[in-house]
């Protein structure tokens, strides 16, 4: 029998941009990218110190100092995609903050900023960006968490934003789907970042909080942003291509046990 010739893989995604690209998941996720030989990759962030230790790490990343929660930041992280050639083949939408508060005495303005960010933000960029992503084969990624499915008391406004990413996440897969561009999302549980020590914990109580966590962990360990970032781009490989609309949870177990508790 004569053998039939295959079809050759598809190639990695050429052009990124990933948000809140200088630390934690965002920056595993733009490293990830480049060493999977992405022609360019854009990492966004609003300290130019951190953006530019991170564009040291591979030529095919593309520091762009700007705050995507704004029009402006948009607009500058469209001008970078603009002089390479006006395409994007992914779009992680990772930036995001947290704030905590009890009911009561949630403060409105830091609710107001973390929505700007966390939700307001996704949808300026995609507005700005969607002309620009390939259609057929275009990704978008959205990085969001166990807290936008579950009770989060002392996090709602967090939590709530995060179940507005999820919506996003499904609803936006159905709109674009007939346009070939898929809508995904990660949901990682206790992952270990810079954000902690930049909110003024000293390392100690971070090792403190950490070996805490991993006793809720049914698996005994908690997460570093290479477990989530390697997900982020299987979502966005061309291999993933029947996979749309679903929010990949990453916590070791922790939702198993919530689930058994309801």
């Amino acid at each position: 029998m004569t053998e039939q010739p295959q079809p050759s893989a598809p190639s990695a995604p050429r052009y990124v941009v990933v948000t809140g690209g200088a630390t934690g998941i965002g920056r595993a996720t733009a490293l990830d990218f480049a060493r999977q030989g992405a022609t360019g990759v854009i990492v966004t962030g609003r300290r130019k110190d951190k953006l530019d230790e991170v564009a040291a790490l591979h030529p095919a990343l593309v520091p762009v100092c700007a705050d995507v929660s704004t029009q402006e930041g948009a607009d500058a992280v469209a001008e970078a995609v603009e002089a390479w050639g006006g395409t994007v083949d992914v779009l992680v939408h990772n930036a995001g903050v947290h704030t905590i508060g009890a009911v009561g005495s949630i403060d409105p303005e830091a609710a107001r900023e973390l929505f700007a960010i966390n939700v307001l933000g996704t949808i300026i960029l995609t507005n700005r960006l969607l002309p620009a992503l390939t259609a057929p084969g275009g990704s978008i990624v959205f990085v969001t968490s166990p807290a936008g499915h579950n009770p989060t008391p002392m996090a709602s406004v967090y939590a709530a934003s995060k179940a507005a990413v999820d919506t996003f996440t499904r609803s936006w897969a159905l709109e674009l789907a007939p346009r070939g561009i898929r809508v995904n999302a990660v949901a990682p549980g206790w992952v270990r970042t810079e954000v902690y020590e930049s909110h003024g914990m000293t390392t100690e109580q971070v090792d403190e909080l950490f070996q805490q966590a991993a006793t809720s962990v049914p698996m005994g360990v908690t997460g570093v942003p290479e477990d989530v970032s390697r997900w982020i781009t299987l979502l966005a490989a061309p291999g993933s291509a029947w996979m749309t609309g679903q929010i990949l949870t990453m916590d070791g177990g922790a939702d198993l046990v919530r689930a058994r508790q309801v």
